[in-house]
């Protein structure tokens, strides 16, 4: 189950200790089907993460497959710049159609990065056209994670992955998230206090994940997203959903937007919207924006990417998506939310180093410490330890593919493809069950 040293070497991994691709000590996959992948020694996983919350319909889709091969024996490039074709402009239908409220323009990337990167330049572009050059200033939160090119990373509130780069680009500031607050209203009016605080004349843009994946599964109270879209239409500045987990089932909704009841002035999407079958990224933006940014003297959003709206990866979503609709996806994930729910709860019952359950949908962390019962949290050299080397070693023993995260405090995150019955829930909640106990047998040694 790990690479040849000698050929690892070559490949240059994402976000991976230099020791692992010095020594070859990752996996190696090389099959999937349904909620399972394979390693090269044969040994099956539970996919217990879809990938990196990506692969909502399952992997090993051969429908999806064949339509992305029709489309590349048909036209396997064109660029989107001046110029469309058919794939694209029924990818965009169908995204526009889905989606809640006015949300009826798609501008295609290809990744989760570039769609936050494109809002915030859409956002600039956009008030610039409307007379307001000055507003650049962006709003984000604590502990979020929104990408890695330097306009996402900017807005990202993850320390640790913004330090290498510094310095970032100016105009960015963070607000707290909702961890730990009760009530939304007086949540949201932090970023209230931060528009008032840096000039609404200044601040362009907010940005905010329905559910927060960085601190690790965080909902917002109620109130907050509808004080949160009082405080952007009060002071004219842009709210950006990203989505680039949320959207596309995860929540059981369509969008994060529908979860929580609010319409944005933009969703950024990515992962789910082929279930990784494809690279893909994208921005829902409000029509009457658009049309305010196209119909002014500026005339054009001068953005764009080679890559954007490729066709076939607009073969791979209009299969993906019309599959999920078709299939009833995420009326699955719905329907299943509080039978998994509720064994994750069982899951605290039984096990004293799991702190805290938090999520919805098919999305959820589980916050670890030393003991629930004697509200101990585990020490920094133990958060290293755990989260280092035992953990992954318990979590690949238990044939699984689940994320074992230090950001925002010591936890696993859980996020199965939304085909998953109570059947491939079981095996989950109950695989997790051993990595707990294997966690607090090594925390006693």
């Amino acid at each position: 189950m790990t690479a040849n040293p000698a050929d690892l070497r070559h490949l240059v991994l994402h976000f991976t200790k230099g020791s692992a691709w010095s020594n070859g000590s990752v996996p190696i996959y090389t099959k999937g089907e349904g909620c399972y992948l394979w390693d090269d020694e044969g040994r099956r996983y539970l996919d217990g993460l879809a990938g990196l919350f990506v692969v909502q319909i399952g992997h090993g889709r051969r429908d999806i497959a064949d339509a992305m091969g029709a489309q590349a024996s048909m036209l396997a490039y064109t660029p989107s710049w001046s110029a469309a074709h058919p794939t694209t402009i029924e990818a965009a239908k169908l995204i526009a159609g889905l989606a809640p409220g006015d949300l009826d323009s798609v501008f295609f990337v290809s990744s989760g990065s570039e769609a936050v990167e494109s809002a915030i330049k859409f956002a600039r572009e956009y008030h610039t056209s409307q007379g307001n050059p000055g507003r650049t200033r962006v709003i984000s939160r604590i502990n979020a994670y929104h990408g890695t090119t330097m306009g996402a990373l900017s807005a990202t509130g993850l320390e640790a992955i913004r330090a290498p780069f510094k310095p970032l680009l100016p105009g960015f500031s963070k607000v707290p998230n909702t961890l730990g607050y009760t009530n939304g209203v007086a949540c949201a009016q932090l970023v209230e206090e931060e528009i008032l605080r840096q000039g609404p004349e200044h601040v362009g843009l907010v940005i905010a994940e329905p559910v927060q994946n960085g601190g690790g599964a965080i909902c917002p109270p109620d109130g907050y997203w509808l004080e949160l879209r009082r405080i952007c239409d009060k002071y004219d500045v842009l709210l950006l959903a990203d989505e680039v987990i949320n959207s596309f089932g995860r929540l059981g909704t369509w969008f994060g937007a529908d979860y929580v009841g609010v319409v944005p002035d933009m969703i950024s999407f990515a992962k789910g919207a082929t279930s990784g079958y494809s690279p893909v990224g994208g921005l829902l933006i409000r029509g009457p924006l658009v049309e305010g940014l196209m119909g002014s003297e500026e005339g054009t959003f001068t953005h764009g990417a080679t890559w954007g709206g490729h066709p076939v990866s607009m073969a791979a979503a209009i299969a993906n998506i019309t599959a999920m609709r078709d299939e009833k996806v995420i009326e699955n994930c719905a329907a299943n939310e509080k039978y998994f729910r509720q064994r994750l709860d069982d899951l605290t019952d039984a096990h004293d180093v799991l702190m805290e359950v938090r999520g919805a949908g098919y999305f959820y962390a589980l916050t670890l410490g030393r003991s629930r019962v004697d509200c101990r949290e585990l020490t920094n050299a133990q958060t290293k330890e755990m989260i280092g080397t035992v953990l992954p070693q318990l979590i690949s023993d238990a044939g699984l593919l689940i994320r074992a995260d230090d950001r925002g405090g010591p936890k696993l995150m859980l996020s199965p493809p939304l085909i998953a019955t109570e059947a491939e829930l079981d095996e989950l909640v109950e695989s997790v069950s051993v990595v707990l106990d294997g966690m607090a047998e090594r925390l006693v040694v």
